[in-house]
């Protein structure tokens, strides 16, 4: 059974009228999205950089972010709790629509391939994928490989899905960095 995760706390600094380093928001991220077609599935968009270098006293720009891709020559802090995959139902072509449903709800800017998995996607971007809680499968189209809370996997454009094949949440930041 799946279980929910808490909500990510974002804790963002800054300065003070006198120039000291000091915390200027402490709360829930805000920048929540939901897919109805896979309840438990939750992507949070953290922070966003629109430019690089990265400017380091820009406004707080995440809530008008929009799809899965980084701000062209900027990046995306982004952490996606995925809830287990829908079991087979009757009509497996159900359960392919409810994993597409994901990707081509609010990530309708990725590249869709499903042939091998239904969430299989690519995009421009270096991502850091790290696995923060329980365990998912990283597929590709020749292999996969099951992520422990710990590891990191460093995608470089290629296609790929995520699947959750255990019982529990799994809770995987990525940092996407536009590339070409």
């Amino acid at each position: 059974m799946s279980e929910s995760l808490p909500p990510i706390r974002r804790i963002v600094t800054g300065h003070d009228a006198q120039g000291r380093a000091c915390i200027v928001e402490d709360a829930p991220a805000k920048a929540v999205r939901t897919v109805p077609e896979r309840p438990g599935y939750r992507a949070v968009n953290v922070w966003r950089t629109t430019q690089t270098p990265a400017l380091i006293d820009a406004a707080d720009s995440i809530s008008s972010h929009e799809g899965i891709l980084p701000p062209k020559q900027g990046s995306i802090l982004r952490i996606i709790d995925f809830p287990p995959e829908p079991p087979e139902p009757a009509d497996p072509a159900e359960r392919d629509r409810r994993i597409r449903a994901t990707f081509g709800g609010i990530y309708k800017d990725a590249q869709h391939d499903g042939r091998k998995h239904p969430g299989m996607h690519k995009t421009d971007t270096v991502d850091y994928a790290i696995c923060l809680e329980g365990e998912i499968w990283s597929v590709m189209d020749e292999g996969e490989t099951l992520m422990r809370a710990g590891d990191v996997l460093i995608q470089r454009g290629t296609n790929h899905a995520w699947a959750n094949r255990s019982q529990k949440t799994a809770r995987i930041a990525f940092v996407l960095i536009d590339g070409k």
